[in-house]
């Protein structure tokens, strides 16, 4: 079953949703009469719907929903489910817990509080306290316990509150995680998830928002994953608990309540997405930006703007630092001739600076027409200040102004 809105809905207020304009415009005289039969109305026309009763579809007479069958009937085209980036990680987790019972989760609060974010919300009272496990603060000592654990066959998945703790645990990471299959000789495995959130926040200053995407995309033996949207989070998270090396998985704090439109293929249960591969998420002719976590999506408002003056922009969504993804990036700067990238992290050796390089290297740079040029954020501790703080990381304004600048606009 397909609800149409996640929070309790009456299906007074779901009518006057699904009867907006904008829906009802788009809809065959078919979709219409279906909806309206399926709610006990009558629509008399595409301006006009009378109302007859209220029909509430599950007896407890206060949420209602729609099959994919009827939506499909009605809208011409599969239905879409909305989920935040939170709830995409939440049901990640839940079914690779469900569906293999090496994998459980550790970290600080994750279990009785739910997570700090609520990332883990409902996994502890499904799961109990051998699968969802609270630890000390002490992230040297839980992540060493994910690691060995990882040694021993089971599969964790170890949560820092923030990736900025993580530099309490950073030789369990590097050393022991990212160099023991190699140090070994493929004889030992190490499969483990890093999760939590990376990168700025709000408010919470220099020591609490840090991007950590260029530290550990720099390392061998590591696989480094940022999520943008909800598809990212859902189908990279599972394709991170099932592999059999080491991943960094970098999340976004600012993006965990962020909705996104999921199709039914994404909510299977088998759906994945592979590691390593980037996505094209709009397709330009003019200019290539690349990107990855947040500031994907400001990429993507940048474009819709310059696109109101001509400019047709390709955005690039790395999904995966490393392994980078350089044919992609090649393909489209091939196609446009034109590159910006754009992060939070800092400039000096960030992921920009390492995107501009293969470029060079490689043969995208005969087709370059300009020198690339790199959106990142500002080259000092994060402040505090609101007014600061804006002006320390990366805006839709300064993409614009660097995609001008690269077209000589």
């Amino acid at each position: 079953m397909v609800v149409l809105e996640v929070s309790p809905i009456s299906t007074e207020e779901l009518w006057s949703s699904v009867s907006d304009h904008r829906v009802l415009g788009h809809l065959p005289d078919q979709g219409i009469s279906l909806l309206s039969a399926q709610f006990g109305r009558v629509a008399s026309s595409r301006k006009s719907l009378g109302v007859s009763k209220r029909l509430p579809l599950y007896n407890d007479g206060s949420h209602c929903s729609l099959g994919p069958s009827m939506l499909q009937k009605c809208f011409g085209t599969r239905p879409q489910i909305c989920v935040n980036v939170r709830d995409a990680l939440n049901q990640a987790m839940d079914e690779e817990l469900e569906r293999d019972e090496r994998v459980f989760l550790l970290g600080e609060e994750v279990a009785q509080y739910d997570g700090a974010y609520k990332v883990s919300r409902g996994l502890w009272k499904k799961y109990g306290d051998k699968r969802i496990i609270d630890t000390p603060i002490t992230e040297m000592g839980f992540a060493g316990i994910a690691v060995g654990a990882a040694f021993a066959g089971l599969r964790p998945i170890c949560e820092f509150m923030t990736w900025n703790f993580s530099m309490q645990a950073i030789d369990q990471v590097i050393n022991s995680a990212a160099k023991t299959y190699y140090m070994s000789a493929g004889a030992q495995p190490v499969p483990i998830v890093f999760r939590g959130p990376n990168g700025s926040s709000a408010g919470v200053a220099a020591q609490h928002s840090q991007c950590f995407a260029a530290w550990y995309g720099h390392c061998p033996g590591l696989k480094v994953v940022s999520p943008w949207n909800s598809e990212d989070a859902r189908g990279l998270l599972k394709a991170a608990i099932r592999d059999d090396n080491p991943v960094v998985f970098l999340e976004n704090e600012l993006m965990y309540g962020v909705p996104f439109d999921l199709s039914e293929d994404v909510m299977q249960k088998d759906f994945v997405i592979p590691i390593g591969k980037a996505k094209v998420e709009r397709r330009g002719t003019h200019i290539t930006l690349v990107s990855h976590s947040r500031c994907v999506g400001f990429c993507l408002d940048a474009a819709s703007v310059l696109a109101k003056e001509g400019v047709e922009c390709e955005v690039v969504n790395l999904r995966t630092i490393r392994p980078l993804d350089v044919d992609t990036i090649e393909a489209s700067v091939m196609k446009t001739g034109h590159l910006v990238t754009v992060e939070g992290g800092w400039p000096q050796y960030g992921v920009g600076a390492e995107i501009c390089a293969r470029v060079m290297e490689g043969p995208a740079f005969n087709y370059l027409d300009a020198p690339a040029v790199r959106v990142t954020g500002v080259d000092i501790p994060m402040p505090y200040a609101k007014i600061l703080e804006d002006h320390s990381v990366p805006q839709i304004k300064d993409i614009i102004f660097s995609v001008k600048k690269v077209l000589n606009m």
